[in-house]
């Protein structure tokens, strides 16, 4: 997938930033990459700044590695950048940053859009974690991610094996994957004020349709789309679909309240 956006460096803060307007921050998952949101990117820049930083899942230290620590960092990104109202966006272990973020500093985001979001119930690559080389396992378990194999480019596999095939990385992500599922915000989700739009597709395997639904009935302010024939990332596997919801979400909400 070509990337063709200039990569920003601020302190030790990597991202892309196009457009202006109000910010719409994209957090990417566990396998990701700045390129998940080329589709996002493309489309909403015309309309809203669009950031996506570039996550440190492999630089923290250990003991750092967690949803915790990925909040943190997003957390003195936004303070370092000085985003207010922002439309906070996450897909998969993103998705579980940017609640985390918005339970504990709730007061520069302006909305939550989830997009496959762990902080409920995932089915990761915890349990059967691979024998490292095993290159058809990876493409196999990279295929899973979408409802349509072909989505899984070589260029995507590639990526996935060489991150599994280091041994620091690949502890590093086990750490990831096991703090995701230790950290289970079922409890607090009925704290969060802002308007939430959940984006789900219909054949995700990892978050399946139920946590969506879940994620709906504990998030009060909340509205939950699915979109059929797609899995765990809708931003990549149709865009379009995606992009037309989420243009609908972020238009409502900036238009003056009507009143009665």
């Amino acid at each position: 997938m070509a990337f063709d956006y200039e990569i920003k460096q601020q302190d030790k803060f990597r991202f892309v930033e196009e457009g202006t307007g109000e910010p719409l921050l994209l957090l990417h998952g566990l396998f990701g990459a700045l390129s998940n949101f080329s589709g996002l990117i493309d489309y909403f820049r015309n309309h809203y700044k669009v950031v996506v930083p570039s996550l440190p899942l492999f630089d923290l230290d250990i003991l750092h590695t967690s949803v915790g620590g990925l909040e943190k960092f997003v957390h003195r990104f936004i303070e370092v950048r000085e985003y207010e109202n922002i439309n906070l966006l996450g897909n998969s272990l993103g998705g579980h940053v940017a609640l985390k973020h918005i339970l504990k500093h709730p007061e520069r985001i302006k909305s939550l859009i989830l997009t496959g979001s762990s902080g409920l119930f995932e089915s990761g690559m915890g349990d059967s974690y691979p024998k490292r080389g095993d290159y058809e396992y990876i493409r196999k378990k990279t295929e899973l991610t979408f409802y349509d194999p072909k989505v899984a480019s070589k260029e995507l596999v590639d990526e996935v094996f060489g991150i599994v095939n280091n041994r620091m990385k690949a502890i590093k992500i086990i750490a990831l994957a096991k703090s995701a599922i230790r950290n289970n915000l079922g409890e607090e989700l009925n704290q969060i004020k802002q308007p939430t739009l959940l984006i789900w597709g219909n054949n995700d395997t990892i978050t399946p349709p139920f946590v969506a639904k879940e994620f709906n009935k504990l998030i009060p302010n909340s509205e939950l789309h699915f979109i059929d024939k797609c899995g765990h990332a809708p931003m990549m596997e149709v865009p379009d679909e995606f992009n037309v919801i989420l243009y609908k979400f972020l238009k409502k909400l900036s238009m003056p309240e009507t009143i009665n």
